[in-house]
């Protein structure tokens, strides 16, 4: 009877995480509410289980609010700005090189974690220059999707605070080995956009159209920042600002604080010495709050959703009645087949329904055979992330598209088989070097 309830709590909460017509906060609160008083738990227990599933991931909220305003303000100072137009003023004219300037574009500007702000940053730029070069805006969006998808495996990009809000491991330890994973993707990105534009520039040369759907009307080469943007930035304090951004990311490397920590205290910094008045100090925080609180309580309803699942019992006894169907030898690879089929999944699942929904029951039927929880999320993790950003489900997809006056149907059909053979590789990489 527990398992039934917790394959219809599970249900529905995936079913609800898709459909998107609320918040995911609601259903992470209130279907799993809903499931334990349908098995028979009162008031007091489930108040046990809030608390212990908030208490797993208190730490991991006070991140994210932290970390996200802190990149948001160093946006707004312009401190990425110079580089992406500098990248974008170089490679005009050649198309190799315009490929592999995209590819390191949208890594930098997804240093924030957000997919939102990598596409304002850097569709509006290269835009004009694809469309001057007869480049398809389709290899643009690929490209930007695959940079945005390696340096989604940053701590405060989303996935693995879902990840470490399911399994309790610290987001900064879940991080450490996928940095050498991160270079390799850094690597074979690059050499992949210099082969894609190879082959767009023998496309161009042989006269072929480029597949290039709707295109915004644009009359400037390079975007311009508003009025508005250009009073907030601070370019005579970019070198400390750069060298703020390399000491956080240093301490999250060596984890001489906590990652919480290390944020709070380079957002004082930052406000500090860029905006003085403690007035233009609280418009940089109001100014990131909606992103910054949003995170943050999706990963507080998710540590309640997980402590109530796991408080009940639901998790194990899915696991359990599941290792009884499954064919044994499968049983401990379950993690791995799911991995190599993840970026797929990301056409039918969003990112919250895949971590909230998948993960916690895969980890419940692989756990009883001695597989740890960080080689289960490195194994779902890598497999998917890299398709992020071709998920329907994404709404900075949505942005992008909008921006670049493109068809999704178009975007999965260019970039799917490219960006899973990109994971794939990632994929094996990772299990080279023994994350799973």
């Amino acid at each position: 009877m527990l398992t039934l309830i917790g394959l219809l709590t599970i249900g529905s909460l995936v079913v609800l995480l898709l459909v998107g017509r609320t918040s995911p906060i609601l259903p992470l609160i209130v279907v799993p509410l809903l499931g334990a008083l349908f098995a028979g738990f009162g008031p007091e227990a489930i108040s046990g289980f809030f608390t212990d599933g908030i208490g797993r991931v208190t730490a991991i909220a006070t991140m994210f609010v932290f970390a996200i305003t802190f990149f948001g303000v160093l946006q707004d100072t312009g401190l990425f700005r110079p580089l992406i137009g500098g990248m974008v003023r170089l490679t005009r004219g050649n198309v190799i090189a315009v490929t592999v300037a995209t590819a390191l574009i949208g890594m930098l500007a997804h240093l924030d974690g957000a997919g939102a702000t990598t596409f304002l940053l850097t569709i509006p730029a290269l835009l004009p220059l694809y469309r001057k070069l007869r480049m398809s805006p389709y290899l643009m969006l690929l490209l930007l999707a695959l940079g945005a998808g390696v340096f989604n495996m940053l701590p405060w990009a989303g996935p693995l605070g879902r990840a470490s809000a399911v399994t309790g491991v610290d987001v900064t330890e879940l991080w450490r080995p996928l940095i050498a994973v991160q270079v390799v993707g850094v690597v074979l990105l690059l050499a992949l956009a210099a082969l894609l534009g190879w082959r767009e520039q023998r496309r161009i040369a042989a006269g072929q159209c480029a597949d290039e759907g709707v295109l915004v009307e644009t009359g400037t080469d390079l975007h311009e920042p508003s009025a508005e943007e250009r009073e907030l930035e601070r370019p005579q304090m970019m070198w400390f600002n750069a060298a703020l951004f390399l000491v956080v990311l240093a301490a999250l490397f060596s984890g001489v604080l906590p990652a919480g920590y290390i944020f709070m205290i380079g957002l004082c910094l930052v406000l500090m010495l860029n905006y003085r008045s403690s007035k233009a100090q609280m418009q940089r925080i109001a100014a990131h709050a909606p992103a910054a609180l949003s995170m943050g309580m999706i990963i507080l309803a998710a540590g309640s959703m997980l402590g109530v699942l796991t408080g009940t019992g639901m998790l194990t006894s899915i696991a359990k009645d599941l290792v009884q169907v499954l064919p044994a030898p499968l049983v401990g690879q379950l993690h791995i087949i799911l991995g190599l089929f993840g970026l797929p999944m990301e056409l039918m699942l969003s990112t919250d329904a895949y971590y909230f929904g998948l993960l916690p029951v895969t980890l419940e039927v692989v756990s009883g055979l001695g597989v740890e929880p960080a080689s289960v999320v490195y194994a779902l993790t890598i497999g998917n992330i890299i398709g992020t950003f071709i998920s329907p489900f994404s709404p900075a997809l949505w942005l992008a598209l909008g921006l670049a006056g493109l068809d999704l149907g178009r975007h999965i059909r260019y970039a799917l088989w490219w960006m899973w053979g990109f994971s794939l590789v990632l994929f094996a990489v990772a299990w080279g070097l023994g994350l799973f």
